[in-house]
């Protein structure tokens, strides 16, 4: 995880594996929201589905077979089966050629709806395609879980996902720090008429975040890292986040995010 701290850094791309360390976190989460109404499904099977299904392809040119969620097994013990099936929402963050998007799904009502901080509407017809096998392989996961899925039989491949109009990023590296905050703050049922109002951060605000998450994840409970170190320095003693380091008067930026 150390290395992949390092896309933290002001101006960089952030990794797929600090937005998944970001959803086991908020998961974890003694709060309503988490426990009760939104699972924030880990990006690593869509991920790696995409890079064998590249164009959205629902026959992968690399193997030549269909989408299984028992193709990725070494994944499937990152999801929480119970919340993916039972939760009246799903927060699935979604990362393709360097971009990030969420989808928002109502498995209740099985509406799909996409905040992208970058886009108001898909940008070309391969990125329709990719939504449409995203759909696809959501369904199939939150079928797996034991949930219903968001279409049936042949439909499940075309599933439909309303862009929503929302202020998003300034610069062209930011789109992973848009995803993950809205993982926390977005509320569903205040998207009405396909837009969602809300005031927009400074891009001093959004370089702090950056800063936040690599506090969030060094001081997290998941971080075998910190509790190694803890047992053996006898100088270490945290026990949870330092509110220096989590408050927005905080001296460092996240120029000095380095892995050590």
């Amino acid at each position: 995880m150390r290395t992949h701290l390092a896309s933290l850094q002001a101006k960089s791309d952030i990794e797929s594996q600090i937005v998944s360390a970001i959803c086991l976190i908020l998961n974890q989460k003694n709060e309503k929201r988490f426990q009760e109404q939104i699972y924030c499904l880990p990006p690593d099977i869509v991920s790696m589905a995409l890079s064998d299904h590249p164009r959205g392809e629902f026959i992968s040119p690399k193997t030549k077979k269909e989408f299984r969620v028992e193709a990725y097994p070494s994944f499937i013990h990152f999801i929480d089966r119970k919340k993916l099936s039972l939760h009246p929402y799903i927060f699935a963050p979604v990362c393709h050629s360097g971009h990030w998007w969420l989808w928002l799904i109502n498995t209740r009502k099985r509406k799909c709806q996409i905040l992208d901080p970058l886009h108001k509407k898909a940008p070309s017809d391969e990125r329709k395609d990719i939504n449409k096998f995203t759909g696809y392989v959501f369904s199939r996961l939150i079928t797996y879980a034991g949930g219903k899925p968001l279409e049936k039989c042949e439909k499940e491949k075309e599933i439909k996902a309303s862009y929503v109009k929302i202020s998003g990023q300034k610069t062209s590296y930011d789109c992973a720090i848009y995803v993950m905050k809205w993982l926390e703050l977005i509320e569903p049922e205040n998207i009405k008429k396909g837009k969602y109002e809300w005031d927009n951060w400074t891009q001093e605000e959004v370089d702090h975040y950056r800063v936040e998450y690599a506090s969030r994840i060094l001081f997290s409970e998941m971080n075998k890292q910190r509790d190694r170190a803890i047992r053996e320095s006898s100088a270490i003693r945290l026990s949870k986040p330092s509110s220096v380091l989590l408050s927005p008067f905080c001296q460092i930026n996240s120029a000095d995010i380095e892995t050590g």
